[in-house]
């Protein structure tokens, strides 16, 4: 014979779906350039000198700083690159595809999810200098994933990709580039 719970008993919970919308609203996202929605979360009190930085660097830099980052399922990270190397974290959703061009031209993808058996990770490193974008696996969901940079980001660091320029240097990979720039 079985056990009834009834929706009033202490072991009976009905687990609240959250969707994009309600990650938008609880953590107060707006638009990215690049595409998707996001908002600073930490920048360090403590700065690095211009002169203590590699030569890529013009000026001082915060030593960290982080964002949340959310894409929905439609929507698309445009391949950009910085002068940081960047830590990618899963949070909630399903998982992201990172996609990316390295230093020497080849296609590296990385799923960035919870489900490790099936090759997701928690975390990912996009190199400084790579061209790199993202997409949604699941075009139906969304994914949360955080981003932390070292030295901190800045908008002059941050150059979004020219699809005709992209194509030029590496015609091997114009499918996705023409999939991930606008």
């Amino acid at each position: 014979m079985g056990v009834i719970i009834s929706h009033n008993h202490p072991l009976f919970s009905i687990k609240m779906i959250k969707d994009a919308a309600y990650w938008l609203k609880k953590l107060g996202l707006k638009k990215h350039p690049e595409g998707g929605y996001f908002r600073q979360t930490y920048i360090s009190k403590e700065t690095i000198q211009g002169n203590a930085l590699p030569k890529r660097f013009t000026g001082g830099h915060a030593i960290s700083t982080a964002i949340y980052y959310l894409l929905n399922g439609n929507e698309f990270s445009a391949f950009h690159r910085l002068k940081s190397d960047e830590l990618w974290h899963f949070y909630a959703g399903t998982s992201l595809a990172l996609h990316i061009i390295t230093h020497h031209g080849e296609y590296s993808p990385i799923n960035l999810g919870n489900n490790t058996d099936n090759g997701e990770v928690f975390q990912a490193v996009v190199a400084f200098g790579c061209w790199f974008g993202a997409t949604v696996n699941d075009p139906l969901s969304y994914s949360l994933v955080g981003c932390t940079v070292a030295p901190g980001f800045s908008f002059q660091d941050f150059e979004i990709g020219n699809r005709k320029e992209l194509i030029e240097v590496y015609p091997e990979h114009k499918a996705i580039i023409e999939k991930l720039t606008r």
